[in-house]
């Protein structure tokens, strides 16, 4: 079961009620949703062992333990946790004693509330990278997947994607943006559904596919408007953003978002707010922003046409997905999962295809990657609901005027007859691994990757096979 992740608490230590109530009240209405406080600083240690914290504002002088005595045996037990000192004494020495003891930042009261607020803000996401960190260099040495079921839309035994895989299993419950680049038709809108399962956020995924919105349109689509706010607004609209409270927000597309539409979307990432058209309120949004793109967003920075400062918000996780070429050791996966597919929808059986097809799509570069794919094998069923299915259609969408020869490794059922017939005895089970490597490798024309996904096995494993009969 994907578990539900909280974010970071941010926990309020101060022996003055006052003033845990106007900071926790500044903290929530900028969006920092677990916030906890403590007035009894006694309290504080016992309540680190038992809950997780992200950050931790201290007071300095509070009765019974001083902040001054709890800092270094924070910074000694919790080092991971960044601790802000705030106090009203506006002392050189005593803001040096404790920075040199260990504290993030040193505010003196009253603090600004943009202040209060940004440095917060700063500490929460510092601890974010340093569990990020942590949770990568883990995933390092386990190369298992803990929630393989988020993946099942994904077919692929490719040790790239599934590289992807651990990655997004160490980032998914954070609440930075993630940055999903990858050719057409390579399943951006899988990962980052795939994500949003990882992720422990209750709220809905909210797709929007943002290429050709005017800012008019961006902004009605996705922050909604007021009654009355232009011709033809005889009503109140929510906007997806509503739709995706407490979930995510994809937004698809990204690099063809307009300029005025991406300082809004800054405005989004940056202050986790924004306005309704035609309305003056200010409004909260807690869905995390995942976004997609086939165009390369660092280019269209060089070239002017995408906010610097956007692009470095959007990248805090970047995943790019490799094309289909680049994995062809899924094209069997994928012909078996899309023949399984199309026959349910056509209502027809799943029909058996020749061996000269996984050949002929193995020599293809799919430019459309797995949509072209999937629409071949649609196509193709179309044509022919029954007996093997023909290689005709995938020649016209491959652009090959003849078939694959037919291997002259892989004896015809027919001719052999029986195990005897081909070895003129009872082979070995070294023989016959032999056998079966030898006649993938030739199917595959010697692709490891294909010929792995033939025998079933990874491709490590085929490589040491290899090695070890001296077929490599």
């Amino acid at each position: 079961m994907i578990p539900n992740v909280e974010s970071p608490m941010v926990l309020l230590v101060d022996d003055e009620e006052p003033i845990l109530a106007s900071s926790s009240t500044l903290l929530r209405s900028h969006g920092f949703q677990n916030v906890k406080t403590l007035q009894d600083s006694r309290g504080l240690l016992p309540t680190l062992q038992k809950c997780s914290c992200g950050v931790i504002v201290l007071d300095l002088f509070m009765p019974h333990l001083s902040g001054q005595e709890l800092l270094p045996l924070l910074c000694r037990d919790f080092p991971e946790i960044p601790v802000l000192v705030m106090t009203a004494a506006d002392e050189v020495q005593l803001a040096v004693e404790c920075m040199r003891a260990g504290a993030y930042d040193y505010l003196v009261k009253p603090v600004e509330n943009a202040r209060f607020v940004g440095v917060v803000r700063r500490a929460l996401e510092n601890f974010s990278m340093q569990e990020q960190i942590g949770r990568l260099k883990e995933k390092l040495f386990n190369q298992r997947l803990e929630h393989a079921e988020a993946f099942v839309e994904i077919v692929t035994a490719s040790p790239k994607m599934l590289n992807i895989f651990r990655y997004i299993e160490a980032v998914a419950s954070l609440r930075q943006p993630v940055l999903i680049t990858g050719e057409t038709g390579t399943g951006k809108e899988l990962i980052a559904r795939a994500i949003h399962r990882l992720s422990g956020l209750q709220g809905a995924f909210v797709p929007i596919n943002v290429a050709g919105l005017d800012d008019h349109f961006f902004a009605d689509t996705l922050f909604g408007h007021k009654k009355g706010a232009f011709t033809g607004a005889d009503g109140h609209r929510a906007g997806l953003i509503t739709q995706a409270a407490g979930g995510t927000l994809f937004l698809d597309e990204i690099g063809d978002l307009k300029e005025a539409s991406q300082v809004k979307l800054l405005r989004l990432l940056q202050e986790r707010e924004y306005h309704p058209l035609g309305s003056d309120l200010v409004k909260k949004s807690d869905a995390r922003i995942v976004v997609a793109t086939h165009q390369s967003l660092r280019e269209q920075v060089q070239a002017g046409t995408f906010r610097k400062d956007l692009f470095y918000r959007l990248c805090a996780h970047h995943i790019q997905v490799p094309p289909l070429r680049q994995r062809q050791e899924d094209i069997p996966l994928l012909l078996n999962h899309f023949l399984a597919k199309a026959a349910t929808e056509m209502n027809c059986p799943s029909p058996p295809f020749p061996p000269q097809l996984l050949t002929l799509l193995a020599g293809y570069s799919f430019p459309g990657n797995v949509r072209e794919l999937e629409g071949m094998v649609f196509d193709a069923l179309a044509r022919q609901r029954a007996g093997m299915l023909s290689l005709a259609s995938f020649r016209a969408a491959t652009g090959q005027k003849e078939d694959p020869p037919v291997l002259s490794e892989l004896p015809d059922r027919s001719e052999v007859g029986s195990l005897y017939q081909m070895f003129g005895r009872f082979p070995t089970l070294k023989e016959m691994d032999r056998f079966l490597i030898g006649a993938a490798m030739s199917l595959a024309q010697d692709n490891q990757g294909m010929a792995a996904a033939l025998l079933g096995i990874s491709r490590q494993a085929l490589n040491q096979r290899l090695h070890r009969s001296g077929q490599s």
